[in-house]
């Protein structure tokens, strides 16, 4: 059989003997590749616990800025804390960006000097871990074990717990990792690294950064829970229920919220209270305050106590409160009353309500916060106005009522002649007095207003009439277009003796509701 074998061997050509020595050589390297699928496990374990590895690192640094303010508020208990926190940091990062480095050599061993971890080519390479971890010249893995159990060992000092303690060294374990049926005595860096995928090594260098930050946050947290440990230190022997209200004013369709706590203090030493700098100069805690105006109004303080080592604790506290003016409302139904066409001034408040959350609508017009009052401006006279106020109560919008207004044309105004008296304040001639005769030859024409202390609103003038008599008694006219006197009507007014007098009738004035009228007339007697 075998004397065939070697002379078909013998007959063989020798381009037949290449391509079987080809088919051999691809066979074995076929036994000796890693499958795909695999491969692409591996790297999606890697995402994954490159996510991991972000979310813990973003929850140890919220436990470091918890520390840091502790620190802040109390730095004689903080900054023994902080200092050990700083110092669990720094060991963490340079283990953590020690096995960095290694994953960057062991991607540059694989893909060449520019690989890059997060993007490796060669993934299914084998001799990459083996060279940069196992090599005997460098014998990086067995330092990278030997610095494990130096960080693990340096923070399980921290831990009291045993059962934290016990995981954390087993997270950080370094024992060698046993497949069944293997009885090779390997070292815990073998187990990971002989003849292991590029992708492989660097998600098992990955797991062991993502076993780092855990140990941190496992002794962040402890450290973190310490600051609260002085509370040990005090001794209570007295305990009642309280019942904390988070307003004893309380709107209709709103809710009553109240926080019911139980209270421990020690009835042989009461606390000190300090409010905005000043000590409260009774047993109870108990503030009081005057309130001579209206709004909302913060103070703050400490609480001190003395603890059984003789230490005194302190704690911060702030709150408000708000006063409101008495609910009292004494009206006149038939003064509910808005002029058309005009702006007219309206005060809406909600008591114990911030007027930041009040809000308001009119029927028959418009309602325009202007400041910290309203502007109502209707529109046709005698429809009612309905103004309708909301308020967010609680975060949920409540109507808090409505009010009714009737709405009336506004009155006719006033004639008068403007003039300078003799202080060079503006003034006012209304008629039926002597005005000088020099001071009426001054004036450029009359104009209108109501000027009766609740309302103060100009009219435009449109056109009037002047009625003056000659020596006969015979009454002659002059019509003005407009609200200045004409030149033949200042020509009668220069010839008038003292103690005649003359009127302004047929006055025609446009007010801001747009609508003409004619008004009372005006008797001038000239001084």
């Amino acid at each position: 059989m075998a004397t065939g074998k070697n002379q078909s061997l013998a007959k063989m050509s020798p381009r037949q003997k290449m391509i079987n020595l080809m088919y051999i050589v691809l066979t074995a390297m076929l036994a000796l590749n890693v499958s795909n699928d695999v491969l692409n496990g591996f790297s999606q374990v890697e995402e994954g616990l490159k996510r991991s590895n972000r979310t813990i690192t973003a929850r140890n640094m919220q436990i470091m800025a918890q520390l840091q303010a502790f620190y802040n508020k109390d730095p004689k208990n903080g900054l023994p804390l902080l200092n050990s926190g700083n110092e669990v940091r720094n060991a963490t990062d340079s283990l953590y960006f020690y096995i960095d480095s290694l994953k960057t050599m062991i991607v540059q061993a694989a893909d060449g000097p520019k690989g890059n971890v997060d993007n490796i080519v060669n993934r299914d390479n084998l001799d990459a871990a083996n060279v940069v971890m196992l090599s005997p010249d460098t014998r990086r893995g067995t330092a990278l074990r030997l610095r494990i159990n130096q960080f693990k060992n340096y923070m399980a000092r921290f831990l009291d717990d045993p059962d934290k303690r016990r995981n954390l060294e087993s997270a950080l374990s370094t024992e060698p990792f046993k497949v069944k049926d293997d009885i090779s005595n390997k070292t815990w860096e073998e187990s990971l690294f002989e003849n292991m995928p590029t992708i492989a090594a660097i998600s098992l260098l990955t797991k062991l950064q993502n076993d780092v930050r855990f140990a941190e946050g496992e002794v962040l947290n402890h450290l973190l829970a310490l600051t609260n440990a002085d509370l040990s230190e005090l001794k209570v022997n007295w305990i009642n229920a309280f019942v904390i209200p988070q307003s004893r004013v309380v709107m209709r369709g709103s809710k009553y919220k109240s926080q019911i706590v139980l209270a421990a203090i020690d009835s042989t030493q009461r606390p000190i209270v300090y409010v905005n700098g000043t000590r409260l100069n009774n047993r109870e805690g108990i503030y009081e305050v005057g309130t001579s105006r209206s709004g909302t109004f913060d103070y703050s303080g400490h609480i001190e106590v003395i603890g059984r080592d003789g230490q005194i604790y302190k704690r911060d506290f702030k709150s408000s409160y708000t006063v409101i003016d008495p609910i009292a409302t004494v009206s006149a139904t038939m003064m509910n009353v808005f002029y058309a066409g005009i702006d007219n001034p309206v005060e809406i408040s909600v008591p114990g309500i911030g007027g930041g959350t009040v809000s308001a609508t009119m029927t028959n017009g418009s309602l325009v916060k202007s400041g910290d009052h309203w502007v109502a401006h209707p529109t046709q006279v005698g429809t009612e106005c309905v103004v309708t106020v909301t308020a967010e109560v609680d975060g949920i919008r409540t109507n808090v009522g409505s009010t009714s207004f009737k709405v009336r044309k506004l009155p006719d105004p006033t004639p008068y002649i403007a003039y300078r008296d003799a202080e060079g304040n503006t003034a006012r001639y209304k008629g039926s007095r002597p005005f000088p005769k020099g001071t009426l030859l001054g004036a450029s024409g009359i104009h209108a207003a109501i000027d009766d202390g609740l309302l103060n609103i100009e009219f435009q003038v449109v056109s009037f009439e002047t009625i003056v008599f000659d020596s006969m008694g015979n009454a002659i006219p002059e019509v003005s277009s407009g609200s200045s006197f004409s030149e033949r009507q200042k020509n009668a007014f220069r010839r008038l003796q003292r103690g005649k007098r003359f009127i302004i009738t047929r006055i025609k004035a446009r007010g801001p509701d747009g609508i003409t009228r004619e008004i009372s007339p005006m008797e001038v007697i000239v001084n």
